[in-house]
């Protein structure tokens, strides 16, 4: 066999690699180096791509692990990769292709070792296959102790500092998943990592400075969604020559590993949304969310969500306060349309809740955006799909609108923003709605769906917050919006009632027989009720506030005015009741006086008149409704699977066998 591998099925047997995972120890000046390194093929664009690769490669992986405590050839792999990073910045300058060709190759290399050996072994044991190099037994070496750190210092340095280009493209996309492999150690252990090599010296040491540059340039990365460029446009111009492949350089640089093939087959093409996708923009995304989640250390906290929380507007010329020390700026316009854009995937909706809940610059300049509809509607169409979204999307979609319904100018302006053909609402044809209207319609959506199918506390809480945030400033809502609220009141009305007469006949058969156990009816009865006042305080905060402004909802009121017939004198809910029982008999009243048979317009006329005849003082006032979204005490536990199963499921050319997980379950994912 000669120097090439023209299939996957052939690397097991190449001997470049064969030597490199072999029992002699490679010196990092030996020119086997560069015939190693000069290799090109088409990147794999997909774990199911990595993992055909990983699956013809592993038994060069295992033997590498054995081997490597005594040829230290990992180590001198490493030193090859920095020695050639060093120039890297001159070589973009300057279009040194062949340069920058052969870091990615070396670059490539290392981090498919890296899984592998992450996947295998504890920090403690990967640390020590950095520290081993070629000696004499019994002899040990201290100049490799910190190989690690001066590994991901550089991988830093590469991303915050290589101009990106099409020549670049690859070995920054690269550099990045790198680090997102390095990382991964939390994937294979169940617990939540708090103390950690890798967290240590991304936190602490050389990598610290670096903390504000390596932020901005992923958020940049996100921001811009650059495509990868044609194959190809990373390396020399290809030329055939009776099969084989010139670069036009060195003759005595050999072509190295294989040649240029697909992975999945030779000539096939990327599936469509690869071809439109971002992978450097993805990948940044997902490091810097893992970066974000890193538990704090004990002394210090977490650098990377202190720059998160703290960088501001290139338009804010106000000084940073002192104790921001990883403090930055960034175009706040080109995030905001980059958020808009992307909120279909579950980590830019991630990205935008953790800006929106931790950095208060960016909190205020969303909510003085005119058109926060490009912003809300997204989110609402998450929340509206939420059969096809996965329950942690819906939850961060939802925690959003909450977020945002804290502010009355929000609640105010979204009631002012008009909107035409909503094609993805289906329920129901809507030419023309306010963007409030509408997502008072997809809450309650949200509400009717989480009763039927999941019935989930939390969720149905969260809904009801936001609706409860916006009621004072509901203004003209779309009759259709209208009814949907009163709607939602019958639907919990009945399953009131259901369960009231459940608890009730279980009661009267439990007389006749001791010795079966009761359902707990009563902690059903208690729920419903919770809710069903709080629905009720909803409709009253409208009717209190802005009852003028708001003739669609009292027609509904009036149309189903014999709903709250029953609630009238129950207990828990006729200090509430009152008000509402006023609105329904001083319209009722004036509705019979002008006769019967009236057009539903007729109807709307009268309401709109009565609304400025009502003495508001006969309404009695209760406390404004006010919810605030609290973040759990050990957030992390939620947040750091979370953004692992999006790791998981959504890096490009990232792989890792779902029995090695530990983190979560194939399930939560």
């Amino acid at each position: 066999m000669g120097a090439n591998s023209s299939s996957i099925c052939e690397l097991p047997e190449n001997e470049y690699l064969k030597r490199l995972s072999g029992a002699e120890a490679v010196s990092e000046n030996d020119p086997f180096w560069n015939q190693l390194l000069s290799f090109s093929f088409t990147a794999p664009t997909s774990s199911a791509e990595l993992k055909l690769l990983e699956e013809a490669t592993i038994s060069i992986c295992k033997s590498l692990v054995e081997n490597n405590p005594r040829t230290g050839n990992l180590g001198a792999l490493i030193k090859v990769f920095l020695s050639r990073t060093k120039e890297l910045k001159i070589s973009a300058e300057c279009q040194n292709h062949l340069f920058i060709w052969q870091a990615h190759n070396a670059l490539f290399i290392i981090c498919c070792l890296l899984k592998v050996f992450i996947c295998q072994m504890s920090e403690e044991e990967l640390q020590l296959h950095f520290t081993y190099e070629e000696r004499m037994p019994g002899s040990y070496g201290v100049e490799c102790e910190d190989l690690i750190e001066e590994l991901l210092c550089c991988l830093i340095q590469l991303i915050v500092e290589i101009p990106l280009l099409d020549i670049t493209y690859s070995i920054s996309l690269e550099a990045v998943t790198t680090l997102l492999v390095f990382l991964s150690c939390q994937l294979f252990h169940k617990e939540i990592l708090r103390e950690s090599i890798i967290h240590k010296y991304l936190m602490r040491g050389r990598c610290l400075p670096y903390t504000s540059r390596l932020v901005k340039t992923l958020l940049y990365n996100f921001i811009r969604q650059e495509r990868s460029p044609p194959p190809g446009s990373h390396v020399f111009q290809q030329q055939t020559d009776g099969g084989g492949l010139l670069y036009g350089f060195a003759s005595g640089v050999a072509t190295g590993l294989w040649t240029v093939f697909t992975l999945g087959g030779v000539g096939s093409k990327p599936a469509p949304q690869q071809e439109q996708s971002s992978p450097l923009a993805n990948q940044s995304l997902l490091l810097l969310l893992v970066l974000a989640n890193l538990t704090d250390a004990p002394d210090t906290p977490n650098p990377y969500r202190q720059a998160i929380m703290s960088f501001k507007n290139t338009q804010d010329s106000t000084a940073f306060p002192s104790p921001s020390p990883h403090a930055f700026q960034i175009n706040f316009n080109s995030l905001y349309t980059a958020l808009c854009e992307q909120q279909k995937s579950d980590q830019a909706t991630l990205l935008l809740y953790i800006l929106l809940h931790q950095n208060s610059n960016v909190r205020t300049y969303m909510l003085a955006r005119t058109d926060m509809e490009n912003l809300v509607l997204p989110i609402l169409e998450i929340l509206y799909q939420v059969e096809e979204r996965n329950s942690h999307h819906v939850y961060m979609a939802l925690i959003i609108l909450l977020i945002l319904t804290e502010d009355d100018g929000f609640n105010r302006s979204i009631h002012e923003v008009i909107l035409k053909n909503i094609t993805w609402y289906s329920e129901r044809v809507l030419t023309e709605i306010s963007l409030g209207s509408l997502l008072i319609l997809v809450v309650i959506r949200t509400i009717q769906y989480n009763m039927t199918r999941t019935r989930d506390k939390y969720l149905h809480t969260n809904c009801l917050a936001a609706l409860a945030n916006m009621s004072a400033q509901f203004r003209s809502l779309h009759q259709y919006a209208a009814q949907r609220i009163i709607s939602l009141f019958s639907l919990l009305s009945k399953k009131h009632n259901k369960v009231l007469e459940q608890a009730t006949q279980t009661l009267r058969g439990s007389l006749s027989s001791d010795d079966s156990p009761l359902p707990d009816y009563a902690q059903d009865l208690n729920v419903i009720e919770e809710v069903i006042r709080m629905m009720l305080e909803i409709i009253n905060s409208c009717l209190t506030n802005s009852l003028h402004h708001n003739p669609n909802l009292v027609y509904a009121l009036l149309y189903k005015r014999d709903l709250f017939e029953q609630f009238r004198t129950h207990p828990s809910f006729q200090d509430i009741m009152q008000n509402i029982d006023l609105v329904i008999s001083f319209f009722s009243s004036r509705l019979e006086q002008a006769g019967a048979q009236l057009s539903v317009e007729r109807v709307l006329e009268i309401i709109k008149q009565g609304a400025v005849a009502l003495p508001k003082d006969r309404l009695r006032k209760f406390p404004e409704l006010k919810f605030k979204y609290v973040e759990e005490e050990q957030p992390e536990e939620f947040f750091i699977p979370y953004v692992w199963s999006l790791v998981y499921n959504s890096a490009v050319a990232l792989y890792w066998n779902p029995q090695d997980i530990q983190l979560f379950t194939m399930d939560s994912g």
